[in-house]
């Protein structure tokens, strides 16, 4: 028969402390057994010497410091996996909230994951089709990276998540009849895996409906927490959510794309719950091991030897007040291998998906395009198209001091160029799918809206072989 402690010492907030406890181990999780019978989750969070705190995760009303007994499981806390996971909606918790009844577990999962041997990764090389033509061929998603969205509030950051999971694909997945290759059946199937944050009910429901009618829902594994979950469910979502994503990859060999919003709600909510541990605050209240409970997040990306699956992570944050060098999104780029940044000027424009070309890059963009992965032409087209939205800034910024009339042709041609590849490159529809030769062929269509004597950041023969001024006549 298991040992049963009775009685509690405190309660402050979410958190229990007992005393007298004998080998409990920290992230062991207790069931919390109250007068009326029901029980709570708990888990250790703490430990000195005899004296344990537990941090409960329906929270802690109605519970009784005298006759509630506690009894410690010995075990961290596991969510069942399985490969019908996959159309499937749970909570924060990893519990089942579709109505389709328990799954049926293949195994159980630590949420805390696994230390992955450095040795042990492989260097991602392959990318992941959004069909959106800015990250494409710009900010280019490779397979094992894990590459931030950085947003502000009201802007677009759901509606883009949404068709990303509705277009997101690997790049072999079909032929051009739609039939699966050869190559994809080996590499293995492609999945996402969503976790939303500390989101309100409409938009949870906007993420559940859009999901179903573009039938989507079918290889998402959801897990969503409101804001009116209790903040420890919170803290436990996206653990459960890169459990299952490690599962599927690194077990079921698939290619898992992990898409998980809002990091703003769950970092606000790990700050809660440091203060009511009494921890001493670092920067702007957030605790002093944000960073490395963040990476401890983040670093479960990856491809690894052994398997042939991966996992790709997008988290998605909102920066408060839009300031980047807040420590969310200061400490997310240190981490991560780039991001993908909102402008709310563009935004404002009318511009979807409003992305900020300038302060986006994906580091790893480098290997994962060009002959054999995208396009030969690719990093060109890129890297010119890059170095022409730069010159447009300083041709806006000198306009704005002595006038566009007064700025000299070639400033004016950017000018141009500028409006053009906001209006008809970044602005895309919601349910506008392009794919990577469509998106280079219009990028080609833009550059030769400028003088070919502009194009430096291209090889001659290559620039012999596509510039055609006509090209940009559909434009004018």
């Amino acid at each position: 028969m298991s040992l049963q402690y009775v009685g509690l010492k405190d309660i402050n907030g979410p958190l229990v402390a007992l005393e007298g406890v004998e080998g409990a181990a920290f992230d062991e999780i207790a069931r919390i057994r109250m007068d009326d019978g029901t029980e709570r989750i708990g888990r250790v969070v703490e430990l000195e010497g005899d004296k344990v705190i537990l941090q409960v995760f329906e929270g802690t009303n109605g519970i009784s410091l005298k006759n509630t007994r506690t009894i410690f499981s010995g075990r961290p806390l596991e969510i069942p996996l399985a490969e019908e996971m996959l159309g499937r909606v749970f909570n924060g918790a990893g519990k089942p909230i579709d109505g389709l009844g328990a799954v049926f577990p293949e195994k159980m999962g630590d949420v805390n994951g696994r230390s992955l041997n450095p040795v042990a990764r492989r260097y991602p090389r392959n990318y992941i089709h959004t069909g959106i033509s800015s990250i494409d061929s710009l900010m280019t998603l490779i397979r094992g990276q894990k590459l931030p969205i950085f947003s502000g509030s009201g802007l677009s950051h759901n509606k883009l998540a949404v068709q990303i999971v509705k277009q997101a694909k690997l790049t072999s997945t079909e032929d051009s009849s739609g039939a699966k290759d050869e190559k994809s059946r080996a590499e293995g199937e492609f999945a996402i895996v969503f976790a939303a944050m500390g989101v309100q009910n409409d938009v949870a429901d906007y993420f559940r409906r859009s999901f179903v009618e573009t039938g989507a829902i079918d290889h998402v594994c959801m897990f969503l927490n409101l804001s009116s979950d209790p903040i420890i469910e919170r803290l436990l979502t996206p653990m459960c959510a890169l459990t299952a994503a490690e599962y599927l990859a690194f077990e079921k060999n698939m290619h898992i794309l992990v898409i998980m919003t809002d990091m703003t709600s769950y970092a606000e909510a790990l700050r809660e719950f440091s203060s009511s541990k009494g921890e001493i605050p670092g920067r702007k209240g957030y605790p002093g091991y944000l960073y490395s409970n963040l990476a401890s997040l983040y670093e479960r990306a990856g491809v690894i030897e052994g398997s042939t699956g991966s996992v790709t992570q997008i988290p998605i944050l909102t920066m408060p007040n839009d300031d980047i060098t807040h420590p969310i999104p200061d400490l997310t780029a240190y981490i991560t291998e780039g991001q993908i940044v909102f402008d709310r000027e563009l935004d404002q424009k009318g511009i979807y998906p409003g992305l900020s070309v300038l302060l986006s890059l994906s580091r790893l963009m480098k290997d994962g395009i060009g002959e054999g992965y995208t396009r030969s032409d690719h990093a060109a087209v890129s890297n010119q198209l890059f170095a022409a939205y730069a010159r447009v800034q300083d041709a806006r910024s000198l306009a704005s001091v002595i006038g566009e009339e007064e700025l000299s042709e070639i400033d004016r041609a950017y000018m141009r160029f500028g409006k053009l590849f906001e209006d008809n490159f970044l602005n895309q529809g919601f349910d506008e799918n392009r794919s990577i030769d469509e998106t280079l062929d219009l990028g080609w269509d833009l550059l030769c809206s400028l003088p070919k004597s502009e194009l430096d950041r291209i090889d001659e023969k290559l620039l012999d072989e596509k510039y055609d001024a006509d090209r940009a006549a559909r434009f004018m």
